[in-house]
């Protein structure tokens, strides 16, 4: 999506999300902002390829952002909205162009490495790690996105809205990209995305004088109170707000008071956007 005019606003989203995710979000701001919210490359609306036409890796995902910025002209005061994998795509775009960027807001996701002692759940782990049955599980029967669906909100979504996060992911080359960001978790020096989550790590301190909103589900068993207390350590100045029975998908759980919190942050801090 691309709708609106006024000061730019990115929405990056994660897996297995797609930019149907932000729908409240591009619904609430196209007034008074340009919001551009893309599918990640087989994710949501985008094409389908396979592993030989495109590498499913953190830096390919980070590359494609940035073109797609460039192409839009997006060069200057540009606010990002983050979620799940969209805190690595977006702020590995950022930590390569920071003068881009006016303001960050951060919805249940991460933009660093696993703090210390926090682990990957067991699910994610198996579909991570084991060979052949996690593949069959998740591009034949789209385990993942079908679960994602019920497990990462705490009140049942409405069955048309279950479908529009199912649907997308339907058969076996559709969901490659959900199996393929799983896998893509950067945990040790040897994972293929280990290399590019470090610097996006090292340098995503450089923020720290932008505006930053962040709002977060409490009940998310992912990403958990500890990524949400290393942002804080991260940023301590950022303006936050918590969302008990509210899961990862945040913005159904909690969608009203999320986007409002979003809207009067921007309006706040518009006058210092840079």
């Amino acid at each position: 999506m691309d709708e609106g005019s006024g000061p730019p606003v990115v929405c990056v989203h994660g897996n297995p999300t797609w930019s149907f995710f932000f729908r409240e979000v591009v619904k609430e701001l196209t007034p008074v902002h340009r919001v551009v919210v893309p599918d990640h490359m087989g994710f949501g609306l985008s094409s389908r390829p396979a592993d030989r036409e495109f590498t499913f890796t953190l830096r390919s995902h980070v590359d494609n952002l940035e073109a797609l910025l460039d192409e839009l002209g997006l060069m200057e005061n540009v606010t990002l909205v983050m979620h799940d994998w969209g805190g690595m795509f977006g702020m590995g775009v950022a930590c390569r162009r920071p003068e881009r960027i006016s303001r960050l807001v951060v919805l249940n996701t991460a933009a660093f490495l696993m703090p210390p002692g926090k682990r990957l759940p067991f699910s994610l782990h198996f579909v991570k790690s084991v060979p052949v049955v996690p593949e069959l599980l998740v591009r034949r029967f789209n385990l993942f996105a079908r679960t994602a669906a019920r497990v990462a909100v705490d009140r049942p979504m409405p069955a048309a809205v279950r479908r529009a996060y199912i649907d997308p992911y339907e058969g076996w080359r559709a969901s490659l990209a959900t199996l393929r960001s799983v896998q893509d978790i950067p945990l040790a020096p040897r994972d293929r995305a280990w290399e590019t989550g470090a610097w996006i790590a090292d340098n995503v301190g450089r923020f720290r004088d932008r505006p930053m909103l962040i709002c977060w589900g409490q009940d998310d068993w992912v990403f958990d109170h500890a990524i949400f207390a290393e942002w804080l350590r991260r940023f301590p100045e950022a303006e936050y707000h918590t969302f008990p029975g509210a899961g990862h998908y945040v913005l159904e759980d909690a969608a009203g008071p999320v986007v409002a919190h979003i809207r009067a942050f921007l309006e706040r801090t518009s006058a210092g956007a840079q």
